[in-house]
């Protein structure tokens, strides 16, 4: 396709070729603002590998009922509301790396974001969250620990 065939096109379909523009807009921003972030996204097979490697503080922000029923082994349960990252779980871990986590990764996100604010240095996030990790196939703990 030539240039001249383009412009052709973006002049006979104009909304079609606004939306294209939109699109490829928002994409590249997504793109641009994932790498600047400050925090990495895991997927469960990495996060296995991180507390593994690295013995990994895992921060689960799941409502208390929600982790009793199941949690990754190892993790702390941390209310939302209670999160802070001056606490004295989390100032102790500023150096280590440390992965947020809750039911389907939207909470976590923002927390991981406070972390790094906060001077953390190896922030990490539970992209989808324990919904992620079940459907991984990976076991969860049941109880308060």
């Amino acid at each position: 396709m030539t240039l001249d065939e383009l412009l052709a096109f973006a002049g006979r379909h104009p909304y079609l070729s606004l939306g294209l523009v939109g699109l490829t807009l928002a994409i590249a921003y997504t793109e641009v603002m994932r790498l600047f972030r400050g925090y990495k996204a895991l997927r469960p097979a990495e996060l296995t590998g991180l507390i593994n490697r690295d013995n990994a503080l895992v921060i689960d922000l799941s409502a208390s009922a929600d982790f009793e029923k199941g949690h990754i082994a190892g993790s702390k349960s941390v209310q939302p509301s209670q999160f802070d990252p001056e606490n004295k779980l989390l100032s102790a871990a500023k150096a280590l790396p440390v992965v947020v986590t809750c039911r389907n990764g939207h909470a976590s996100a923002d927390a991981a974001k406070r972390l790094k604010k906060a001077g953390f240095e190896h922030v990490h996030w539970l992209e989808g969250g324990i919904q992620a990790w079940q459907q991984a196939d990976l076991p969860l703990v049941k109880g308060r620990r």
